[in-house]
Order: C-alpha cells, then sequence, then structure tokens
C-alpha cells in the first residue's frame, strides 16, 4: 500500500464545510458583514414600502376629493330641487337657476340671453343639466358673488 503524501494533520474529514476555500483552487470566501447586510435590507425595504405608502396616501386623496365632489353635487341638487320649477326636468337638459328679489331660487329653461326686456330675477345663479343619477352639473355664473 501506498502511503499518502499530506500530512494527515493537514486534511479535513469534510473540506466542503470548511468557511474558507480549503485548496489553491477554490474560490475565495469572505465572512459577511451582517450588519451591513441588513442595513441594505432594511434600506431597500423602507424604499419600497415608502412608494407603496405614497401610492396608496394618493389614491385616497383621490377618493376623498371625488367624495367631496359627490358631496357638493348632493348639495346643489338638492337647492335645485327645493326651487320653484313649473316644469319637470328631463335628462341632460340644460337649465337655468335665477335668484328671485325673495330670495328664493327658481329653475328655469329660459337662458340669460334670451330673457329680454322680461328679466325680473336679482340674480343668474348657474346653468345646470341633470345627470343620468338625478343630480346635477353646474357651470356656476363666472360673475356669482
Amino acid at each position: 500500500m501506498e502511503k499518502n503524501p499530506i500530512n494527515p494533520d493537514k486534511v479535513a474529514e469534510n473540506p466542503g464545510l470548511m468557511a474558507y476555500a480549503h485548496s489553491v483552487g477554490g474560490a475565495v470566501i469572505k465572512p459577511v458583514d451582517m450588519g451591513k447586510a441588513k442595513g441594505k435590507a432594511v434600506l431597500a425595504m423602507r424604499q419600497q414600502t415608502e412608494r407603496q405608502l405614497n401610492q396608496i396616501y394618493q389614491q385616497m386623496a383621490t377618493l376623498a376629493q371625488q367624495a367631496k365632489e359627490l358631496r357638493q353635487r348632493v348639495d346643489v341638487s338638492e337647492r335645485i330641487y327645493g326651487a320653484q320649477m313649473n316644469f319637470e326636468p328631463v335628462l341632460n337638459e340644460t337649465y337655468y337657476v335665477y335668484e328671485k328679489e325673495d330670495g328664493k331660487d327658481v329653475l328655469s329653461m329660459v337662458a340669460p340671453n334670451e330673457w329680454g326686456r322680461a328679466y325680473k330675477f336679482s340674480r343668474f345663479i348657474a346653468k345646470v343639466t341633470m345627470l343620468a343619477d338625478h343630480t346635477w352639473h353646474v357651470e356656476y355664473n363666472e360673475s356669482q358673488d
């Protein structure tokens, strides 16, 4: 039997489990700085969650704005339905809201420029169109107070 030329004190039983390369051609294995690795992971996690939170905040702001606009449409619609009207409004038709001298509102089919000398209101408030949900799209008079 041939004698092994390698010193038995310098041979590992499981060289693949060593924390360093066990031969000249082996891969260089460097210990990982766990603090640095964790720091990078935490930074990446914070950046990603910050992006996601910003997205959610933007969506919330959009929803809040939509809710505010819907509330305003409901308020305006209630005011219009409280106005004097001598006809039944039709969907997608344009009407005009005026304020009388006594402060009451009137819904009319007649535009401000169509009254001529018969104009009997203290002011023109808005041009309105009835939407399918029976709320109103409102275009306010720009000279409104």
